[in-house]
C-alpha cells in the first residue's frame, strides 16, 4: 500500500534521490523546498524529466515558516526531515540564520507532524557533528590516516554529545528535539546521525560535500586547498545506501521508533580526505593535482568514523556499496554532468 511521502528539502541532494527512489515503486511524494541551494533548481528538472511534473506535488516554501509547514504536513504518513542550513564554516560567519534554519526549522517540522493528527513517521537527518571533536577519545597517527586508538569499531551512539560549532549545535538541538517528540508527544520520529554522505546529483563546495566538491574541482580545473594535515579520516557513506536505511526504520517503526542511529560507511569504509583520497582520484582523473594548504579550520574533527551495528542488529540494516566502487561511481557521475557544475 503506498504511503503519502512529505520531503523537506526534496530537491537538495539526499531528498532528490530519495524523492525518486519513491516515485520509483508509485509512492506520492511532496518535496518542501525554498531552492535556496544551487543544485535544487537542476535536480527538480532531473526529477520533471524523469517523471513528469504532475508525478509529485511541489511546494515552494521555507522550514523556518510554521504555517506552511503545517499546511504541507496535512495528510502525510511519513515525513523526512532533510531541509536545512548545510555547513559549519557557514554557521560560524551567521550563527542566527544556521539557528532558524536547523533548531527552529526542526521544530516547525516538528510541530506540524504532531499537530497533523495523523501521527506520521518523522525521520530526521542529523549529523555525526553532535559528538563534537570527541577530545576525551585517544587518537593515534599513522603514515597517512589519524584513527581511534581504542574504538575498534568507531564512534558508537552512546557516545557523549558535545555540540562544536553553531552548526553542531543547531543540528543537535534537532535531533534532542526529534528523539523527545517520540517519549513526550509518541511521535513515531527517528534520528539518523549521518557520516560523509556521497553520490550522484551532489553538486558540492568547498564547506560541505567535501569528497563530490574535490571531484568537481578536479575534474574541472578548480582550486583545491586543503586544511590541516590531510588526514583527517571520515567513512564515507553513498546515499543509495542511505536510502535503504530510511526505508528500513519505515518498515520497522515500531523497532526504530523514538532511536537513534548512526548511519555511515563504518570502519570499512573508513578514508583520509586527501593522504588517501587525493591519490585515488589522481588515479581516476590520469594525472597530478596540485593543491593549496592552509591552517585547521574550527570544529574539524581529526578522525569520525561511526560504530553502524546498532543499525545492522535493529534495522538489519548494513552499508553494501563499498568506498573503491561508490567512489569510481561518483567519478563517472561527475564526468558525465561536467557542463552542470
Amino acid at each position: 500500500m503506498s504511503k503519502n511521502y512529505l520531503i523537506t528539502g526534496g530537491a537538495g541532494f539526499i531528498g532528490s534521490n530519495y524523492v525518486h527512489k519513491l516515485l520509483s515503486r508509485n509512492e506520492s511524494v511532496t518535496i518542501l523546498d525554498n531552492f535556496s541551494r544551487g543544485g535544487a533548481p537542476r535536480n527538480l528538472d532531473w526529477l520533471e524529466q524523469t517523471f513528469g511534473k504532475d508525478s509529485f506535488r511541489v511546494i515552494r516554501a521555507d522550514v523556518r515558516d510554521a504555517s506552511a509547514m503545517a499546511e504541507a504536513a496535512q495528510g502525510s504518513d511519513v515525513i523526512v526531515h532533510l531541509a536545512g542550513q548545510v555547513a559549519v564554516t557557514t554557521s560560524v560567519v551567521n550563527p542566527r540564520d544556521d539557528f532558524e534554519n536547523n533548531a527552529l526549522g526542526t521544530f516547525n517540522a516538528l510541530e506540524a507532524a504532531r499537530l497533523s493528527k495523523k501521527n506520521p513517521i518523522f525521520l530526521y537527518a542529523s549529523t555525526n557533528k553532535v559528538y563534537g571533536g570527541m577530545d576525551d577519545v585517544q587518537l593515534v597517527e599513522e603514515s597517512t590516516r589519524w584513527l581511534y586508538a581504542d574504538l575498534e569499531h568507531g564512534c558508537a551512539e552512546a557516545q557523549p554529545l558535545d555540540l562544536h560549532s553553531p552548526y553542531g549545535v543547531s543540528k543537535g538541538a534537532g535531533d534532542q528535539y526529534t528523539r523527545d517528540y517520540s517519549r513526550i508527544y509518541g511521535l513515531r520520529s527517528v534520528v539518523f546521525r549521518q557520516s560523509c554522505i556521497y553520490g550522484p546529483r551532489q553538486f558540492g563546495i568547498e564547506d560541505q560535500g567535501w569528497l563530490a566538491w574535490m571531484m568537481i574541482a578536479a575534474v574541472t580545473g578548480r582550486k583545491i586547498t586543503i586544511y590541516g594535515d590531510g588526514k583527517q579520516v571520515r567513512d564515507i557513506l553513498h546515499v543509495h545506501d542511505l536510502l535503504n536505511a530510511y526505508d528500513a526504520a519505515i518498515e520497522k517503526i515500531d523497532v526504530s521508533k523514538g532511536q537513534i542511529y548512526n548511519v555511515g560507511g563504518g570502519r570499512r569504509n573508513v578514508m583520509a580526505i586527501w593522504a588517501e583520497f587525493g591519490p585515488m582520484l589522481e588515479k581516476l582523473l590520469g594525472k597530478k593535482i596540485e593543491v593549496a594548504r592552509e591552517d585547521w579550520r574550527p570544529g574539524d574533527q581529526k578522525v569520525f568514523y561511526a560504530d553502524v551495528r546498532k543499525a545492522k542488529h535493529e534495522l538489519g540494516w548494513e552499508p553494501k556499496i563499498d568506498l573503491e566502487e561508490g567512489i569510481e561511481l561518483m567519478f563517472e557521475w561527475v564526468k558525465a554532468n561536467k557542463g552542470l557544475f
